[in-house]
């Protein structure tokens, strides 16, 4: 962790200089108003982005082409969010990129200031009442429900309680038809060897309050379906965390003649997007059942698999999407029983790359190359349905773009008239 002062002047001795304790410090950010209050920063100098709801004053700011979200708090506060957020971010847990802390502010009156927590805006990624410019339906509420008790569980697995889990403190990515949630907001979380059965059972209290009062106010703002029930969907959070956690951690006992269980169990957990780095087998005193007990290890196994045959960083359910068309494309060209990473490579330089190509540098930042391209294959089924027979995929590509990425809103880096409320 590297602590740097800017320089200054013959005239240091009457400036007050302000701290910055960072592990890769952007030189840029030295030279931003850190004597100023973040709510009367001029907004030549911010980017205007969606922001969620938040206690604190928080800004986006571009420097060197990079956007960072700054977040201005207590100094005890910023540096504890800090340190967890390196630790999510060494343990590979979906959360925003720290970047550093920037103490020691005074103003030019002399009043101290707070300090200020820097983190990397994570790209493609909106805060929940962005997402909707119209009525919130029902899917898309399921959607948002699954991916935050996915978020809560991997958090949860890792040893981290939470401490104030909603989805205002949660940043969505589109992942295939799906979302992908990532933390936020830190402040009050805490990292354990592991978390207790009253951790668990606290984070998801504290989630079913925050988003029952989310749910409400969307419902104020007509941006609740009117066949949602606030509180019948709470009610649904510790219904689908436990399902899931007892998938991931709970035993299962069956008959010495039931070993495709074994295997079935495995599967499921991969379906889910698991790996499983080992099981533990306990057999009863005559040796005819068998207790297994497995070891998860983090999401992301598609992901892994995908990144090791073509290179692709990706969200989970895109890579299982890309997998699929990868396997689809082998049985296609009668590749089934060539290497694997021989057929991905032809598959990502045969299908993938063209399709990206299509689409033209100014539609770029409309959604990642891989949200498009799961896109491109939807809207290759819809032509295909309707023409009765197979359409190509670079000639859905080609209608893709023309017909339906051209109307989307940028999400890459997606402008708002007005800053939202902090």
């Amino acid at each position: 962790m590297n602590e740097v002062r800017p320089s200054v002047g013959c005239d240091a001795r009457l400036v007050a200089v302000p701290r910055f304790v960072a592990t890769r410090p952007d030189t840029g950010l030295l030279t931003l108003p850190w004597d100023v209050p973040l709510e009367e920063w001029p907004e030549d100098l911010l980017v205007a982005l969606p922001r969620g709801i938040s206690r604190h004053v928080v800004r986006f700011v571009r420097v060197n082409g990079q956007v960072y979200a700054i977040k201005e708090v207590l100094e005890h506060l910023a540096l504890h969010e800090y340190r967890l957020l390196r630790d999510l971010e060494r343990l590979d847990t979906p959360s925003v990129e720290p970047v550093g802390v920037v103490t020691d502010r005074v103003a030019r009156d002399g009043e101290p200031i707070d300090s200020i927590l820097v983190t990397k805006h994570l790209q493609f990624s909106l805060p929940y009442r962005a997402l909707f410019s119209h009525t919130l339906r029902p899917d898309t509420v399921n959607r948002l429900l699954d991916a935050l008790v996915a978020l809560i569980v991997r958090l949860h697995l890792r040893g981290f309680f939470w401490g104030d889990c909603s989805l205002s403190n949660t940043l969505f990515r589109r992942d295939a038809g799906a979302f992908a949630a990532y933390l936020v907001d830190a402040e009050t979380g805490e990292l354990h060897d592991s978390v207790t059965s009253g951790q668990r059972a606290h984070d998801l209290y504290t989630a079913e309050i925050n988003l029952f009062g989310e749910l409400l106010d969307l419902q104020e703002g007509g941006l609740l379906d009117t066949i949602i029930d606030p509180q019948e969907t709470v009610e649904s959070i510790s219904s689908r965390y436990d399902a899931l956690w007892a998938e991931l951690t709970g035993a299962e006992e069956f008959h010495t003649s039931e070993m495709h269980r074994l295997d079935s169990r495995i599967r499921r957990l991969n379906e889910l997007g698991f790996d499983v780095a080992e099981i533990d087998i306990i057999t009863d005193w005559d040796g005819s059942r068998i207790r297994i007990q497995p070891k998860v290890v983090d999401a992301g196994h598609h992901t892994r698999r995908l990144l090791r045959l073509t290179g692709l960083d990706v969200e989970e359910n895109q890579a299982r999407r890309l997998l699929n068309d990868l396997d689809s494309y082998a049985a296609a060209t009668e590749q089934q029983g060539e290497d694997e990473e021989i057929v991905a490579h032809k598959w990502l330089t045969e299908i993938f790359e063209p399709v990206v190509r299509t689409v033209p540098p100014a539609l770029r930042g409309k959604l990642e190359p891989a949200e498009i391209f799961h896109e491109v294959l939807e809207h290759r089924w819809f032509l295909s349905e309707r023409a009765g027979t197979e359409v190509e995929t670079t000639e859905a590509a080609r209608s893709y773009v023309d017909t339906v990425l051209r109307s989307k809103p940028d999400e890459k880096l997606t402008i708002v008239a007005q800053p939202g409320p902090d």
